[in-house]
């Protein structure tokens, strides 16, 4: 099977839904998103939306803006896995170093209406490979494998953008 343009272009929008249907399918395990996994859903999303256009015109366009939207949640992935290995510090609204609920007030924090702010810290670890396969090589987090997993979608889109 030759990988034309149209064939790479429908394999990297198919990847970005995968991932998008495997982080839905994780919060419904029980494993809410923080902020920043919000963040790498999106580009996922504007991949998907990209193929369409990118499908029914020629031109290398919508292939190198599919391979930006995968290269942009590939490096908001890369920073979210340096955050989540306290490597450096992440936006203070979503990590343990923010004031989050620690500047409320006692009658508001009984309010059962505040908004306590962000309930999932980016800071966290909340799933790892290696607890699903006891190999200590594979401790990765969703975050390690987005950027991942996101560099070579890129590659998918710039080599269709090369087939224009």
């Amino acid at each position: 099977m030759t990988l034309t343009r149209n064939r790479l272009i429908f394999l990297a929008a198919a990847a970005s839904a995968a991932i998008l249907a495997g982080a839905y399918i994780f919060q419904w395990l029980g494993y809410p998103p923080c902020a920043m996994c919000w963040w790498q859903r999106y580009p996922h999303f504007a991949a998907v939306a990209i193929a369409m256009p990118a499908l029914a015109t020629r031109g290398r366009f919508w292939p190198l803006m599919g391979a930006l939207a995968a290269l942009s949640t590939a490096g908001i992935g890369a920073y979210h896995s340096g955050v989540e290995r306290h490597w450096w510090a992440g936006p203070s609204s979503c990590t343990a170093a923010g004031d989050g609920i620690a500047s409320m007030s006692i009658d508001a924090l009984l309010d059962p209406t505040a908004d306590t702010g962000q309930v999932v810290l980016c800071d966290q670890i909340s799933w790892r490979l290696s607890d699903m396969i006891p190999w200590e090589a594979l401790d990765l987090t969703m975050a390690n494998l987005n950027a991942a997993a996101s560099l070579l979608f890129a590659l998918i889109w710039l080599a269709a953008a090369r087939r224009s």
